[in-house]
């Protein structure tokens, strides 16, 4: 009986391990290496979305404290400091953010604004927008 116990805890403990090792691509988050630069004119399309008054005053990814007041973004890749020309599909307005944090952590969409940002590309009201991303200089 004893035998038979330790070999189902074994064959469990097999099984639940092993399906941390199992991930979908979409849920990689992964930083570029350090002093990595990315071609300036290098351009995405997406879902943007923004965050603001719950993580206001929070650290951020590289250690700054999130103003949610500043033109700051996350991406889930793009080294920090990483200057973007997002613009809004929709209407045509345009800003330039930071990237400053790690994210978004929701599936299909390719950046997180701060919430000037959002105001600036009048996307407050919707949440979200299909946007364009033009990488304009690393810092």
């Amino acid at each position: 009986m004893n035998k038979f116990f330790f070999v189902f805890l074994l064959f469990v403990f097999i099984i639940i391990s092993g399906c941390g090792l199992v991930s979908s691509p979409a849920y990689v988050y992964r930083s570029a290496p350090a002093g990595t630069r990315i071609v300036s004119g290098l351009e995405f399309r997406g879902t943007a979305s923004w965050y603001g008054i719950p993580f206001h005053g929070r650290t951020t990814a590289n250690g700054e404290t999130y103003n949610m007041n500043d033109y700051t973004c996350a991406h889930r890749t793009l080294p920090f400091g990483t200057l973007l020309l997002v613009t809004n599909l929709a209407n045509g307005k345009t800003v330039t953010v930071r990237v400053t944090d790690r994210g978004p952590y929701i599936s299909g969409r390719i950046i997180d604004l701060s919430r000037a940002a959002a105001v600036s590309l009048d996307m407050l009201d919707t949440g979200t927008a299909q946007v364009s991303l033009k990488v304009v200089e690393n810092e």
